[in-house]
């Protein structure tokens, strides 16, 4: 079971790389290049639009809000794990 933290820093660090940080105190860096972008969160394969991610109730928001549960989040930030890794892969499409 994941913890459940909310974050509360989002920073573009790289195309498809995100540094965070929660309220436990806890951060990390998820790379998100692995992820097959689909549904909802297929813009998000432009790192442009990747780039617009923003803060917004406990979690990481895009524009078209497509956003993504901060425990696996917080999984993936603190595991050094994340979308595309077998030890890290959540299906969040």
């Amino acid at each position: 079971m994941y913890k459940l933290v909310d974050t509360t820093s989002v920073e573009v660090i790289g195309d498809h790389r995100l540094r965070l940080r929660f309220e436990d105190g806890a951060e990390g860096e998820v790379d998100f290049s692995r992820h097959r972008w689909t549904g909802v969160f297929a813009p998000l394969k432009d790192p442009n639009y990747f780039a617009l991610v923003q803060l917004g109730l406990g979690t990481i928001v895009w524009p078209n809000e497509a956003d993504i549960d901060p425990a696996t989040l917080y999984h993936w930030a603190t595991t050094g794990t994340g979308p595309g890794d077998p030890l890290g892969e959540v299906d969040f499409a």
